[in-house]
């Protein structure tokens, strides 16, 4: 299929409207009304269950003999799990979709079943914020002593660069560029990993995000690429700089990595990982470090009649069946309604004078464990707020 027949044909209006939207963006992605073909029928509530699609990795990070072998399987980890996060979407519809903006106080709960000693997972995800949008999500393996807390927004902008020819939805297949056009999504959060280790102490690790780069946006197939770099520190002062590099305009490969982990007090890398993120890569010695070419492990939820309203599968069902059985006349409907019921709730709390109260989550204006930890880092800011769990009582 060539680039420019990705946009269906029936769909060129729809496309040309969101691509003239995308040429005077100046704010956040996920405000646009994007064509209902381009829309993924998964919340971004259901995001956080990308870092755990290998449990028996989350798990073994505990098993770690010495703060270097930790510090080892938390990057294994954490490499392990950017190919769900970032290549689902085109793995299963073609291309990268925009995820379903969720509603304040949407949920999402999951779990990853014991299996081999290696003890359940659980996932508790709630919708923050709603402008910007912003996710809290709790990852935990209380058998292991290993638990993952953070929270993700994003800040989208459009690259430089002019278009040559005149954008009509009759010629709109026929457009042609002077460079590369993309989006750039910086990646606002971080996330801290607690492992309690034999002598009740826990050992904590800052985990900062990547920035995306969206391309084909142009063509009707767009696709992700990490760029920049990202780091984990830890409180043994262990810390991994993670950088990124994709294909470019003329040459190279798509998501590669390069990982330099040095021990405490030193700049000298004591490990090197290098290879593709949503495949494998290998130490500087050639020694095999992931793959991630084999099946991951989906995480659990209830049936839908066991589901609370604001739980995103339920509240979602019939967008979600609209997108996949392509009735997208549907799926517009429904996701109005949705959208609607959520501007008139918002606006009786102000009426009343009675905001939305978070159910699992806590604001604070700055996590104490980053603004330590951060230290450790470069060209990063030197303190951020958080969302801290509160566990629900039996």
């Amino acid at each position: 299929m060539a680039e420019a027949e990705a946009v269906p044909q029936g769909q060129k209006q729809s496309w040309g409207q969101f691509i003239k939207q995308l040429a005077s963006l100046s704010g956040d992605l996920y405000s646009m009304t994007a064509p209902p073909f381009i829309l993924s029928p998964v919340s971004l509530t259901e995001y956080p269950s990308y870092w755990c699609e290998r449990p028996e990795l989350f798990a073994a990070i505990a098993d770690g003999k010495t703060p270097e072998d930790r510090a080892l399987r938390v990057l294994k980890w954490f490499i392990s799990t950017l190919k769900g996060q970032y290549t689902s979407r085109n793995e299963k519809m073609g291309s990268e979709k925009k995820p379903l903006n969720p509603v304040l106080g949407e949920l999402f709960f999951g779990t990853w079943p014991d299996y081999n000693s290696r003890g359940q997972t659980n996932l508790y995800v709630e919708q923050v914020s709603h402008h910007p949008p912003i996710t809290g999500y709790y990852i935990e393996n209380p058998t292991k002593g290993v638990a993952l807390q953070g929270h993700c927004a994003q800040k989208t902008s459009f690259s430089a660069g002019s278009i040559i020819g005149k954008i009509t939805l009759r010629w709109l297949d026929r457009l042609t560029f002077s460079n590369t056009r993309h989006l750039t999504v910086k990646q606002v959060g971080h996330a801290i990993l607690g492992v309690k280790l034999p002598d009740g102490t826990v050992e904590d690790y800052l985990i900062t995000l990547p920035s995306l780069r969206i391309d084909g946006i142009f063509y009707g197939a767009p696709y992700i690429e990490l760029t920049n770099t990202s780091w984990i520190a830890s409180s043994s002062g262990w810390v991994s700089n993670i950088e990124y590099k994709g294909k470019g305009w003329v040459s190279g490969k798509s998501h590669q990595f390069k990982a330099l982990v040095t021990p405490p007090g030193s700049s000298s890398a004591a490990h090197t990982i290098e290879g593709l993120w949503h495949e494998t890569s290998k130490d500087s010695r050639g020694v095999p470090f992931h793959d991630v070419r084999g099946p991951k492990e989906e995480v659990s939820v209830k049936d839908l009649g066991e589901q609370d309203d604001m739980e995103t599968r339920n509240l979602w069902q019939h967008v979600a069946k609209g997108i996949r059985t392509g009735d997208f006349e549907a799926a517009s409907r429904e996701k109005t309604k949705i959208e609607n019921e959520q501007r008139q709730r918002r606006k009786d709390e102000t009426a009343a004078g009675t905001p939305w109260q978070l159910k699992y989550f806590t604001h604070i204006g700055e996590d104490p464990k980053y603004t330590k930890l951060v230290k450790l880092c470069k060209d990063i800011p030197s303190q951020e707020d958080a969302y801290i769990f509160q566990k629900p009582t039996a």
